[in-house]
């Protein structure tokens, strides 16, 4: 913690506000703003633990109830039958993400309240750069927690092939950042840590249920057409078949291409939502005046 303070105030220290930034300068910001969230990751292991308890309880038990019960047929990008724990594997790992995107925006409501976060954003370095550095940061930590996840799974036969492992890896990073600018456009808007509860609610069980996370698309469609359009539309649903394709070294085009999009559209409505000009901390910070 010491150290990526110490390395952003020595940044700050050579800077002036009216000059360019070199790109070291700014690859020290990323790297402290990164370490930081590391070290805040590694010194809180209950929230490790929780976010492998999550996923493993639906894989171990919701799955295993149902391992005979719900096999799934041949679908893209699967070449035979398989059973329903391994279907559901991506859409776990997908929820790993979601809930890491959601704690990342708890820790900036936190260090909105404590003050930590006025110390970030008032320094030299602009505002949207300081944002996406800790979006990245927030992806970072989430990779660590899905291939923790995906090697106890392998212990109990359930993983892609050995290659998957590696192709995954952009899926994860697209996901992650996509969930990860929701997380922070959500965080915008909470004016309180108690709130966190009831918005999380909110935003993360309708996004996991109404999504091919837990059932393909084809049945849904087949019980539900309304629900079909719901799941359709629903960006979580394209992470998670962005991920599911990349498993098995496919490209789900449509997937590749919502997710992009979601994640632009959500980046560029939190640095609109963070700008002390304009966006919802400015209207708060009206009312409160006129109040």
């Amino acid at each position: 913690m010491n150290s990526a303070v110490s390395n952003r105030q020595s940044v700050i220290s050579t800077v002036d506000p009216h000059s360019g930034f070199s790109p070291r300068q700014f690859a020290i910001c990323l790297k402290g703003i990164v370490w930081r969230e590391s070290l805040r990751f590694l010194h809180q292991r209950e929230r490790f633990i929780s976010a492998l308890v999550r996923p493993l309880v639906w894989l171990f038990i919701f799955a295993a109830g149902f391992r005979q019960v719900l096999g799934v047929s041949i679908i893209p990008p699967y070449q035979t039958y398989i059973l329903y724990a391994e279907y559901i594997t991506p859409g776990l790992i997908a929820m790993i993400q979601l809930f890491n995107g959601m704690q990342s925006s708890l820790s900036m409501v936190y260090d909105r309240e404590m003050g930590n976060m006025r110390t970030l954003l008032v320094s030299p370095f602009p505002r949207w750069y300081l944002l996406c550095s800790k979006l990245v940061a927030g992806t970072a930590v989430s990779l660590l927690q899905v291939y923790a996840f995906l090697l106890i799974a392998r212990f109990w036969d359930i993983g892609p092939p050995p290659i998957g492992y590696l192709l995954i890896l952009p899926a994860l990073v697209l996901s992650g950042l996509m969930l990860g600018a929701l997380g922070m456009l959500i965080s915008s808007v909470i004016k309180q840590l108690e709130n966190f509860a009831g918005v999380m609610n909110f935003v993360i069980f309708p996004m996991f249920f109404a999504s091919s996370a837990l059932y393909p698309l084809w049945q849904v469609r087949e019980s539900s057409p309304l629900l079909y359009s719901v799941c359709k539309f629903n960006p979580f649903t394209h992470a998670v078949e962005l991920i599911r394709f990349a498993l098995y070294a496919q490209v789900n085009w449509t997937s590749l291409a919502v997710v992009c999009g979601c994640t632009a559209l959500f980046m560029l409505s939190a640095i609109l939502a963070y700008d002390p000009s304009r966006g919802f901390l400015a209207r708060r910070g009206e009312a409160a005046g006129a109040a």
